[in-house]
């Protein structure tokens, strides 16, 4: 693989023998559902792609592994250490870059950012994030089609986000779990594009 150091055919194993059965199916979802979507605005399908299978590659390590590796490697927001379910994120990048070899910002910085986000992401950064969302492995496929009937119109990668991050913050809330602020800055921040747009 041109990103990898290694081939896709060991790439493929490793998340074998590192995922759940679920999670190494969505994370081949997500990768050709990314790979679609590089095509379809016009950014390069093979970073995409490579993006697509390495975003969860920590997901299935423990909450002990993930916040040691943190600790002793990286620098993490208060914020994103409210909930174990980003850990991996952050921790993802970082193994794609040590054991992969992934030296490209962009494949590093979708996997970094593709759970929580950040104000101004790049279109490659949007498209990591929406085909976790909703490749069709394992993903609801009424919210699915909801997100990509979103793509077609105009400013459609920000109304798919949009749409990805009122259900995010609905469901933290069903759960009581804490929201990170930065959620809802991002959720503002969409909502005031649209509204300009709308204007």
């Amino acid at each position: 693989m041109v990103y990898t150091k290694i081939s896709e055919k060991d790439l493929l194993e490793w998340l074998k023998e590192n995922l759940n059965e679920e999670r190494y199916i969505h994370s081949l979802g997500t990768a050709d559902c990314a790979r679609e979507l590089a095509e379809k605005y016009n950014l390069d399908p093979e970073k995409a792609y490579v993006a697509g299978l390495l975003h969860d590659c920590a997901k299935c390590f423990s909450t002990e592994k993930l916040k040691e590796i943190i600790d002793k490697n990286l620098s993490v927001e208060a914020c994103e250490m409210l909930n174990y379910k980003t850990l991996h994120a952050p921790v993802s990048a970082y193994v794609a870059e040590m054991n992969f070899g992934v030296a490209d910002k962009e494949i590093l910085s979708a996997i970094r950012w593709h759970t929580l986000g950040k104000i101004n992401m790049t279109d490659f950064e949007k498209i990591i994030f929406l085909a976790d969302k909703i490749e069709p492995n394992t993903r609801d496929k009424e919210y699915s089609e909801e997100i990509k009937s979103l793509l077609n119109q105009k400013n459609g990668l920000n109304l798919a986000l949009l749409r990805c991050y009122k259900e995010t913050i609905k469901s933290l809330a069903k759960r009581e779990l804490k929201i990170c602020m930065v959620t809802i800055d991002i959720y503002n921040h969409l909502l005031d594009l649209r509204n300009v747009s709308d204007n």
